[in-house]
């Protein structure tokens, strides 16, 4: 689904109430009683103001009522999880404005947003809902373990907690990836990168040998420190070019202050971390064959590099 923020600035502190007791309940009922919904929002005006609230959040497809059900309730809807999350963030001024969706992958939307100071950022919407249940835990470490029980919601706001986390932790390792800046339910706020590109839309670089050679040692850099990305590849590669001084021997360069004593260099952005695997996983050495695999086969494809060139040189 599409995040569709029209009925954000119109809903009441009643119906945030009201949809927030939806979402407590959802904890333990698929299909939430309305009673239990009356119960948990605790509005001033009772049930009257509960119903009147309900029928604005059905409206506004942020809950749903099931038919079939034997009794009277409501299901969270993935639209009210998002205004939960939104509504959170804002709350907490992460986040002031909402723009447009900027990319859509099988598991999660990405939607540009900007903060109270006009800064951009990246909202990661996470929709596991996409894929089948069976993929999403073969390929999840932190799913191994558990039962099937839940529903996407959950699994989707676990799988952005288990994100953030990897994101903040590999930043204090060091490895250049965006930064985490929130977290709430099944969404990640993050810094936005702007002058990158997905090595996919590169379509030439200088130095191809080393480019390489730097992506590999990313590979291997994660496994040191007893990690695999599990999908690393050219959609979830960035490339920023950033100009350093050049390192001229003698110690000072020749030029003044001018282009000539700088040079472009390229640096991989690591981004999309939570099928992150452990190094202890059963399958382990596949995913890592994988990821080494999946660099190989674009370099040979887009740059006509072959990784053997480099030993034969």
């Amino acid at each position: 689904m599409k995040l569709d923020t029209k009925h954000l600035r119109y809903l009441t502190p009643e119906d945030w109430r009201v949809l927030t007791a939806v979402e407590l309940g959802s904890k333990n009922h698929e299909i939430v009683p309305t009673s239990i919904i009356d119960r948990t929002a605790r509005l001033r005006g009772g049930s009257s103001g509960v119903n009147r609230s309900i029928s604005t959040l059905a409206k506004a497809g942020l809950i749903g009522r099931v038919k079939e059900a034997s009794y009277d309730g409501y299901r969270l809807t993935y639209g009210g999880l998002d205004y939960l999350s939104l509504h959170t963030h804002v709350q907490r001024d992460v986040v002031y404005s909402v723009g447009h969706r900027v990319g859509v992958g099988k598991e999660s939307d990405i939607v540009m947003v900007a903060d109270p100071k006009g800064r951009q950022l990246i909202l990661k919407i996470h929709r596991l809902g996409r894929i089948s249940f069976r993929t999403v835990k073969s390929n999840r470490d932190y799913l191994k373990k558990r039962q099937s029980r839940g529903s996407w919601m959950y699994l989707s706001r676990l799988s952005a907690m288990k994100e953030y986390a990897f994101m903040v932790a590999l930043r204090e390792q060091g490895f250049i990836v965006p930064e985490p800046i929130a977290q709430s339910r099944h969404t990640i706020v993050m810094s936005f990168i702007d002058d990158a590109l997905p090595l996919r839309q590169v379509s030439s670089v200088p130095d191809p040998a080393g480019l390489y050679a730097e992506l590999i040692g990313l590979i291997l850099r994660l496994a040191s420190h007893g990690l695999i990305h599990g999908d690393f590849n050219e959609f979830n590669i960035l490339i920023q070019e950033q100009k350093v001084e050049k390192d001229v021997a003698g110690g000072e360069s020749g030029g003044s202050n001018g282009t000539d004593d700088e040079e472009v260099i390229l640096v991989p952005v690591l981004i999309d971390f939570p099928q992150m695997l452990s190094m202890e996983h059963k399958n382990a050495e596949m995913y890592f064959d994988r990821d080494v695999a999946c660099v190989k086969r674009f370099f040979e494809r887009r740059f006509h590099f072959r990784h053997d060139e480099m030993e034969g040189s």
